[in-house]
């Protein structure tokens, strides 16, 4: 979600207002103060050591705004800076770029237009996510990976049966090896079925890590009543959006789940832009597996693809449902309510009553 970072409220005595940008690497960081009339006050290359950013700040005063880009790094020096009263703004490094091209691209240039970005009010804000909710959100991604690299090594298995067409005596689950094969090609898929076993208990842990956490949440009990919404799913969708009130209506949370098409227009042309990335991958994700599940098992919802289906293609149909399932989604985490129907009408299958749905919600 992009924002423009607003000023800092302050009291009817004029304080000083000191603006830092932060030019972040690995094991340093390069870092320009401003003052309110933009006046340069310091430069320096900081270590990435506690001490010595303090250090650097404190020689300069309390009333203090610092800004760095959205990359990996960001955490550590956001907890540093907000515990010592410094407000650290995350830029959206996407959109910064845009406002902000440079034909001279140095540490020294890049920190002083953050800094004066920030200055003037400037800065396209990215969403920090919550201390509460960011560790377990990186498990959640974390079991992703892992599940991508289970799903290559399986890929990987398959391209091996292909090759001495015999795809049709592999069976992944029993880890089975067919004798036809040459013995180096039997030794790598013996060690492919060691890394999917492996990767298997791997995420079956990083899932059960979460449980104690997530399932008595009463937003997750809430989700898990959706059509197409598993344990999995509606983990993901809690822990990505980080709080529904961030959203100011549902067309905002669609597009932040890359559910709606981007436009590129001009003139008499009109276009649909597609696979638009601004917004969150993962809800895009969450969403579409959410619309295959419910398209698979809800007549109802079946029936309005179906009907989008005589209109557009496949791909697009499924897109239009996973957009009404979001719909549900917010309007269920922004009045607390619980699940009643799609479209405004009652679903007949209604999912059972059994772990990890802890309570009816029409009881």
């Amino acid at each position: 979600m992009l924002t423009i970072a607003k000023p800092s409220t302050h009291n009817h005595q004029e304080v000083p207002m000191f603006y830092s940008g932060i030019d972040l690497h690995k094991d340093n960081c390069f870092i320009t103060t401003i003052n309110d009339a933009g006046a340069l006050l310091q430069q320096q290359r900081v270590a990435n050591v506690p001490e010595a950013l303090l250090a650097y700040f404190a020689r300069l005063g309390t009333d203090h705004q610092a800004v760095v880009e959205s990359t990996s790094g960001w955490y550590w020096l956001n907890d540093l800076l907000e515990d010592h009263g410094i407000e650290l703004v995350l830029a959206h490094a996407k959109y910064l770029k845009a406002i902000s091209y440079a034909k001279v691209k140095t540490d020294k240039v890049d920190s002083h237009t953050l800094a004066t970005l920030l200055r003037m009010k400037l800065i396209p804000q990215a969403h920090k996510i919550s201390r509460e909710l960011r560790d377990i959100r990186d498990v959640m991604r974390a079991r992703l990976r892992f599940v991508q690299r289970r799903t290559r090594c399986i890929v990987s298995v398959h391209t091996i049966g292909r090759k001495f067409n015999c795809d049709d005596l592999i069976a992944i689950e029993r880890q089975t090896i067919p004798d036809v094969l040459p013995e180096p090609y039997k030794l790598q898929m013996q060690l492919l079925y060691q890394q999917i076993a492996l990767l298997h208990e791997q995420i079956l842990a990083l899932e059960k890590s979460l449980h104690p956490v997530l399932i008595p949440n009463d937003d997750i009990q809430r989700l898990l009543w959706v059509p197409g919404i598993g344990k999995t799913t509606a983990f993901t969708i809690y822990l990505e959006i980080d709080g529904i009130e961030r959203f100011t209506s549902d067309k905002h949370f669609v597009s932040y789940c890359r559910l709606v098409p981007g436009a590129h227009n001009s003139n008499r042309t009109l276009r649909q832009k597609s696979g638009n990335k601004d917004g969150n991958k993962y809800l895009k994700m969450a969403f579409c597996d959410c619309a295959v599940r419910a398209i698979q098992y809800y007549p109802e919802i079946r029936a309005f693809y179906k009907r989008m289906l005589r209109r557009t293609n496949e791909r697009v149909a499924r897109a239009i449902v996973a957009k009404e399932l979001a719909r549900i989604v917010y309007s269920i985490l922004k009045t607390k309510n619980n699940y009643r129907g799609f479209k405004g009408q009652p679903i007949s299958r209604v999912k059972a009553l059994q772990w990890p749905r802890l309570a009816s919600p029409y009881a």
